[in-house]
């Protein structure tokens, strides 16, 4: 009983109570409704986009955004982790240009991908695809290099080396790295959209606050805010569902 109140209660006490003073404030007028409109009216605003089908259209495009660039970005940063911390040769020939781009702010490229790529499809997921990126890349180079040597040597002593060895040892043993990387990178992922898609663009969830803020439509703005925190969190209990399962093995995973 007392798990299933910490596991399935507990969670959700704040979100009701922040819910709860919501629409206390907005009801006294404590704030401007214009301002702060009540969740009432944000369910309205909600039930509207859904039956009109527009909110449908403006969240298949914004996903579509979203994983093409963290598929992208996934790819290569994983691929240079492994790369990288793997290979002495590579980590010395790329690790120092790719830690120098890294410091570079992803968010303040938007100007130039506008010029490189358009104000197009191929400017949105280029940004999300560099900010993902890096953090798998961390991440994974981290875990790779961070592998028990002992383990290694066992499994040298064991008859395994090149792809055996790195499959049943260095792969297992930074697989929590690479998980916890890859739960950073979707919330970059999120926040990269958000700010590609306010800016020369004519769909998405992005694009419908900024409309809805041209004309003072602060509920549909509230919305598109509390959709993009629900995709967050469903992408993130996703991730912790495919890290619990694929690191099963390992006793701080276990239940």
């Amino acid at each position: 009983m007392k798990k299933t109140f910490q596991t399935k209660v507990l969670p959700w006490v704040i979100p009701a109570l922040v819910l709860l003073l919501w629409q206390v404030v907005s009801s006294l007028q404590i704030v401007s409704p214009s301002l702060f409109p009540p969740p009432t009216n944000v369910f309205l605003s909600f039930w509207g986009l859904i039956s009109s089908f527009v909110l449908f259209e403006h969240i298949q495009i914004s996903l579509m955004r979203a994983f093409t660039g963290l598929l992208i970005g996934g790819f290569i940063g994983l691929s240079l982790g492994i790369l990288n911390g793997w290979s002495k040769l590579s980590y010395f020939t790329f690790d120092t240009s790719i830690q120098m781009i890294r410091n570079v702010p992803h968010l303040a490229l938007l100007p130039l991908a506008i010029v490189w790529l358009g104000i197009g499809e191929t400017s949105k997921i280029f940004l999300v695809a560099l900010g993902v990126m890096f953090p798998i890349y961390i991440n994974t180079l981290h875990g790779i290099r961070s592998v028990n040597q002992g383990y290694v040597e066992m499994g040298k002593m064991y008859g395994l080396k090149g792809w055996k060895l790195f499959r049943h040892v260095y792969l297992p043993g930074a697989l929590p790295s690479i998980f916890v990387g890859f739960r950073y990178a979707l919330g970059v992922m999120w926040l990269t959209l958000i700010v590609a898609e306010t800016i020369a663009t004519s769909d998405g969830l992005g694009y419908l606050a900024m409309n809805a803020r041209q004309f003072m439509q602060t509920e549909v703005i509230i919305v598109t805010i509390i959709i993009y925190a629900l995709f967050g969190k469903l992408a993130d209990v996703i991730a912790q569902m495919g890290e619990r399962r694929a690191l099963r093995w390992n006793p701080t995973y276990r239940e």
